[in-house]
């Protein structure tokens, strides 16, 4: 998500030098500065990188990944906006003056038109100064010492959640709630394995192995893939009694060379194999590898493939892959977006070798599967549909536009409902659903379901900020279970808070196990922006699918007037988000640090580090 221009890592000082310590600073912002310059200490300038293989190899230094990287991406998407591009020159909360490519250091030391503030309590720093600060086990971001909540999602600094999953207390100890999560109900994990489903349907795949792989160089924030989304999954289950218990466990296998063959050409297989023979190595500056990663990838394809042979044939009734890393950026060629092998086009080759005809990949991830699309963008046996953040792909990867339907003979094939905004939340996911999703997958009839199943577009997810609930994941996996004869796969893409992904993933495991969904949304309306989406994307697939036109004659004649007049509104007060919502794309990523200048005409503006 390819252009090889190489790496350039820019070295940052430990501290700024006496002079700019001297400036007309407040003492606040430049601490906040010197934490930063300290955080960003030591980017590497070695990083070696291979043309043959795409991938950058540390060599006793490091390049960072996107979230905090003042390196130069290696964009394997020509004519995207990169994740690590500038900020917004339009942006109404960019400092003035402010450019993108400035280090921390140049901010430091550029003059600047700040506020006269008491700088008596000032003295430049003659030592390294020590900052003692903790990461939020749920999201990562970054709290100071004192604090015993995170700023960001309000996790107890010392939360269980490692332990007892989302069952446990956001607001209390590990220690203090042991054993609570387990009573809830009036149940114990002890009597729920007294109370096995006699028939054991649901099938999950999962491979303690699979957390092995992580990233090795210590940044300054851990790395939103990390193998805790795994563990907080699993410990959610075990104190629900769900897994193991109640679902059929599927043993791992590593995915063979010639199975990967299906969906992946010779460079891509070759590329992840070679990282075995290093400690640490990046593909793009994201998309990180270790020795155990091309294992790793193995035995989550492995699973993938197991279960959509499994599930086809009729050995389980539906399943959940329960796997890492992700796949659905990963493309016939390269490795990107946190993704080493396409997990979900792997599982639709198992199934195709079962006997399957027809294969529908629904795809929820709030980011865009580019490399599924591009695996099988020609192909009239797949119906790949996604929806997504797109914000005219300003949003990583920047495809998945309504206009891309495949192409070659698999025109209608690809149907994007790419979102204008975020914050996009149950009621439009739904709508989509209800009006886009299920009509045309019915038109198509598959022989097996598989979900891409992201959940970073969950509330609560730093990266996709967006605002679906455990209930409207439930609502969605309910309704496509009436596809396929319930054959239906859920393979587990994206999510990086960790309560938001063990809770959705839980509730859609419930449903997969006959449980309905606690609540059902009905006459559902959907945002002004969603209904937008929903009419571009039917306009453009009746050209395809004739069971969508009605559909959208419907919907204009309905709601035409309200989605495209433009309404004149009252001015109001400005809303206030939380400061998680701002952080829109990924090039933000836990930037989530904002220093607030007051002009000489007390005009306040402020930008992200």
């Amino acid at each position: 998500m390819p252009h090889r221009d190489g790496v350039h890592a820019v070295k940052v000082g430990s501290r700024p030098p006496q002079s700019a310590c001297q400036k007309n600073y407040s003492p606040k912002i430049r601490q906040t500065v010197e934490i930063q310059l300290k955080s960003l200490k030591s980017l590497s300038d070695s990083a070696l990188y291979s043309a043959q293989t795409g991938m950058i190899v540390l060599d006793g230094g490091h390049t960072d990944h996107k979230a905090i990287s003042n390196t130069r991406p290696i964009n394997r998407l020509p004519n995207k906006e990169s994740e690590t591009n500038n900020h917004d020159p339009n942006d109404q909360n960019a400092i003035q003056g402010f450019n993108g490519d400035m280090s921390l250091q140049d901010m430091y030391n550029k003059e600047g038109d700040f506020d006269d503030e008491d700088d008596s309590d000032w003295e430049p720093l003659e030592k390294h100064l020590t900052i003692v600060k903790w990461f939020c086990v749920n999201c990562t971001m970054v709290n100071a010492d004192g604090a015993m909540y995170c700023h960001m999602c309000g996790e107890h600094k010392d939360s269980g959640i490692l332990k007892h999953g989302f069952l446990a207390s956001s607001s209390e100890e590990a220690d203090s709630i042991e054993n609570i999560s387990l009573k809830r109900n009036g149940k114990s994990e002890a009597s729920c394995s007294k109370n096995l489903a006699p028939h054991k349907s649901t099938a999950v795949g999962f491979d303690d192995r699979m957390l092995l792989h992580s990233e090795v160089e210590r940044k300054s924030l851990p790395h939103p893939e990390r193998p805790d989304r795994l563990r907080a999954i699993a410990a959610s289950l075990a104190t629900a009694g769900i897994f193991p218990g109640r679902c059929q466990p599927i043993s791992a296998r590593e995915i063979t060379r010639e199975e990967l063959l299906m969906v992946h050409s010779h460079e891509n297989i070759e590329s992840v194999e070679l990282t075995s023979q290093h400690v640490a190595s990046y593909f793009t500056p994201d998309t990180y590898a270790n020795k155990d990663s091309a294992l790793a990838a193995r035995l989550a394809a492995g699973l993938c493939a197991d279960l959509a042979s499994a599930i086809y044939s009729g050995r389980a009734k539906n399943g959940f892959a329960l796997v890492r890393p992700p796949g659905h950026h990963a493309g016939v060629k390269q490795a990107m977006g946190f993704c080493l092998h396409n997990n979900a086009a792997v599982a639709v080759s198992a199934a195709k070798a079962a006997g399957a005809k027809k294969v529908l990949i629904v795809d929820w991830d709030v980011h865009h599967g580019n490399g599924t699309q591009e695996i099988f963008e020609q192909n009239k046996t797949v119906l790949y549909i996604s929806l997504h953040r797109h914000e005219g792909g300003k949003f990583y990867p920047g495809t998945g536009a309504a206009h891309e339907v495949g192409s070659m003979g698999g025109e209608g094939y690809c149907v994007n409902v790419p979102w204008s905004r975020g914050g996009v939340g149950d009621n439009d996911y739904i709508f989509a659903f209800q009006h886009i999703v299920l009509p045309i997958a019915d038109e198509f009839a598959p022989d097996i379901t598989i979900i891409s199943a992201g959940f970073d577009a969950a509330r609560g997810d730093p990266l996709g900020c967006c605002d679906v609930t455990p209930a409207g994941y439930a609502q969605m996996t309910k309704m496509l279970t009436s596809l396929s004869r319930g054959k239906l796969l859920v393979i587990l893409e994206g999510g990086y808070n960790l309560r938001s992904i063990s809770s959705s993933a839980t509730s859609v495991i419930k449903v997969l196990l006959g449980e309905n969904p606690e609540t059902m949304l009905e006459n559902v309306v959907p945002s002004r922006s969603g209904l937008q989406t929903v009419l571009e994307v039917l306009n453009i697939q009746t050209n395809f699918w004739p069971t969508v036109g009605p559909i959208f004659s419907d919907l204009q004649s309905r709601w035409g007037k309200y989605a495209f007049h433009e309404i004149k509104r009252k001015k109001r007060c400005r809303f206030v988000v939380p400061l998680w919502w701002k952080v829109g794309r990924k090039k933000f990523l836990h930037h989530m640090l904002s220093v607030r200048f007051n002009s000489r005409r007390r005009k306040k503006t402020s930008f992200w580090l």
